[in-house]
């Protein structure tokens, strides 16, 4: 269960990218965005924990923004649909992106995370956030040690609480349609 992971990199560095364009600041400089789920368009690409490092000192992404409809509708449709956006006007995959995410994904995986910063990983679930057992599903994770962790104990608001459990829906049921192939 601990050697099996799923790349969400890309979405999370997707989901970095946007806000960091909204406020004109560099992508390094924002941190603890969430995809929460499957890769799929159920994703559920969350800013409530995400912060961004300013002259004053860290400050939360949502109050930076300022606009809860752009990030609870535009900038959650931009991550999950971002993928079919590149193959439609390229007519290719985006490769680059996908190949250095997965640099992103193991450099992290192995070397760790920095100090309070967190990553999406997809995991094996074991039932944190009351997402079901056995599902691999992307949570928030720090890595120590060549080892990834959930990180613990971050609220979820309602409108959060949906989208994970909407996520965890489809994941169930493909969970599901695997198994019955195999019978």
């Amino acid at each position: 269960e601990k050697n099996i992971t799923c790349l969400t990199r890309l979405d999370h560095n997707r989901a970095l990218g946007q806000v960091s364009e909204r406020l004109s600041v560099q992508v390094s400089d924002v941190k603890n965005v969430i995809i929460w789920g499957n890769h799929s368009s159920t994703q559920y690409p969350d800013v409530n924990h995400a912060t961004v490092t300013t002259p004053t000192g860290e400050k939360p992404v949502r109050e930076l923004v300022a606009d809860d409809a752009w990030l609870n509708g535009e900038f959650i449709t931009t991550v999950q649909q971002r993928g079919a956006a590149i193959i439609k006007a390229r007519k290719l995959s985006s490769a680059l992106s996908a190949a250095s995410s997965a640099c992103d994904h193991i450099r992290d995986w192995v070397l760790g995370t920095p100090e309070g910063t967190f990553v999406s990983m997809g995991v094996y679930s074991d039932g944190s956030y009351n997402v079901p057992a056995g599902l691999i599903y992307s949570f928030p994770v720090t890595c120590k040690n060549g080892e990834w962790s959930i990180v613990q104990g971050l609220p979820i608001d309602e409108f959060s609480r949906k989208k994970l459990d909407l996520t965890a829906e489809e994941l169930s049921e493909e969970k599901a349609l695997a198994y019955s192939c195999l019978t």
